[in-house]
């Protein structure tokens, strides 16, 4: 569980930087300009350490360069607002391989409830559409606090929820499919 929270920061290190110093300052452009020296920083560090890149950390790089520079030509905040939407809609869209959840699933679960495991795995893909097009929402007010609220909150809210329901309705589905085999 830690590596994939190391995996998620890394991931995500340039939008957490850029939230950290614009709640800190309430400078968009110190923030973007920060989050892009971040996001060109963590690169240039993984490659001296011979650490392979993964295509999140490419995708992420060129989403900052590209939006923050926009967001920097423009100073219209609206465009680097926008990056976690597009992170969201490209890992709803890999969610949306059938049984994409199997593998990440204890085998008592993939072999009791497959149908189920698959239907979840839909569910979570139709829950980053919808968090990309509320980011992109939100984004397109302009107003950077309620952007800040929803990223830190809403967006990890809704997957803690999201992951809650999953892990009690996957835990009642596997009992009673158990108990109704023994009896």
């Amino acid at each position: 569980m830690k590596d994939v929270f190391a995996k998620l920061g890394t991931d995500f290190f340039s939008t957490i930087v850029f939230l950290v110093i614009y709640l800190a300052t309430d400078n968009v452009v110190l923030a973007t300009s920060v989050a892009i020296a971040g996001a060109v920083g963590q690169v240039v560090y993984s490659r001296v350490k011979g650490e392979p890149l993964g295509f999140m950390t490419w995708a992420s790089l060129a989403l900052v360069i590209v939006l923050g520079g926009a967001t920097l030509l423009t100073h219209d905040p609206r465009f680097v607002l926008a990056k976690p939407s597009i992170a969201h809609f490209a890992i709803g869209a890999i969610m949306l391989k059938r049984g994409w959840m199997l593998r990440y699933l204890p085998p008592i679960v993939t072999e009791t409830i497959p149908d189920y495991v698959t239907i979840a795995g839909y569910a979570w893909a139709a829950l980053m559409f919808v968090l990309g097009l509320g980011t992109i929402a939100v984004a397109s007010t302009g107003d950077l606090k309620l952007w800040a609220f929803y990223v830190s909150v809403v967006l990890i809210g809704a997957k803690l929820a999201a992951f809650a329901v999953q892990y009690v309705g996957f835990r009642l589905l596997v009992t009673s499919r158990i108990r109704a085999a023994r009896a």
